[in-house]
């Protein structure tokens, strides 16, 4: 069936690229309504902004949502993947501002707050969306690819120069709350040769290093805490992944394989998904589907302590 919070839950914080304070609350939604944005700070006009591929606004380093009267909601990606890994299908989130709060750069203030309420069934089968065939989209050396799967697997890789980085690969089955244990406390990072170039085109100005944020800079991590996983880069693109693929408009029964992929390739990759005839099916899920989906079997205490770090 299909969730919701039981009450709602409210988070404070800065937006990274716009640096603007905002105030975001999840609000529990009735069956069907999906995942909404509502600006709360604009008084006229049609303030909603649904969380679905189509009105993604495609950007190289955050995902944007826009409505039909220009209204935009930017950086949605880390509160989709913890709805997404909580199991949350419907929600009315208010935000007073044009950002989503960082928060400390991952999804798990998000998820301590979802899990620290509870979810609430509804009385409706959740659809699923079910790939198919595979679809796969390219862009200067990056490719995303969706393949048949009956659950949600998320597989990356990725290749830097950074020695700190590297090459970083990982696989991940997200049924039984994988998400909230595996890769909800990752954070966003950048390398220390990109902070000036953001900066100066009027991005990550709410970028704090150690706070909200991990910079690499050849050898060298600068976070407060050090590492929270020693793949933590890749881990943080798997949840990326997690949140742009909840824009879907349901979850997903397939296997994402992303490769250097980012923001805008994995948006490209729903669109032609839906664009391509005979890719996906939409499906009501029975308890066997049910069971495989992001949300299922979780464990309060399996939440990543804030502490967690292992560097």
């Amino acid at each position: 069936m299909q969730n919701t919070l039981k009450a709602s839950v409210t988070f404070e914080g800065v937006g990274l690229h716009s640096g603007q304070s905002a105030r975001l609350v999840i609000n529990p939604a009735a069956a069907g309504h999906g995942i909404v944005f509502k600006r709360t700070d604009i008084a006229l006009g049609n303030t909603m902004v649904p969380a679905l591929w189509d009105h993604v606004e495609r950007t190289a380093l955050c995902t944007r949502l826009v409505n039909s009267a220009g209204v935009s909601v930017s950086t949605v990606e880390h509160v989709m993947a913890a709805l997404a890994g909580c199991g949350v299908h419907n929600a009315l989130i208010e935000i007073d501002g044009p950002e989503v709060p960082i928060l400390d750069g991952s999804s798990a203030e998000f998820v301590r707050g979802i899990m620290g309420q509870g979810t609430h069934r509804l009385a409706t089968p959740v659809s699923a969306i079910q790939v198919l065939k595979p679809v796969t989209v390219e862009k200067d050396g990056a490719t995303a690819t969706l393949l048949p799967c009956d659950r949600l697997m998320i597989e990356f890789h990725i290749d830097f120069d950074e020695q700190a980085i590297g090459r970083q690969s990982r696989i991940l089955d997200l049924r039984n709350g994988a998400f909230v244990r595996e890769l909800c406390d990752s954070r966003t990072f950048c390398r220390r040769v990109d902070v000036e170039n953001m900066q100066a085109n009027g991005l990550a100005l709410g970028g704090v290093p150690g706070e909200n944020a991990i910079v690499f800079d050849g050898s060298r991590v600068e976070s407060g805490e050090g590492l929270r996983h020693s793949d933590e880069p890749v881990r943080h693109k798997m949840l990326d992944a997690l949140g742009d693929l909840a824009l879907a408009g349901g979850p997903l029964l397939g296997r994402y394989v992303g490769d250097r992929a980012g923001h805008a390739l994995t948006n490209t990759l729903l669109r032609e998904l839906f664009a391509t005839p005979g890719a996906m099916r939409r499906v009501d899920c029975d308890l066997a589907m049910t069971a495989r989906l992001p949300g299922q079997g979780l464990v309060r205490s399996e939440i990543p302590h804030p502490s967690r770090r292992v560097a």
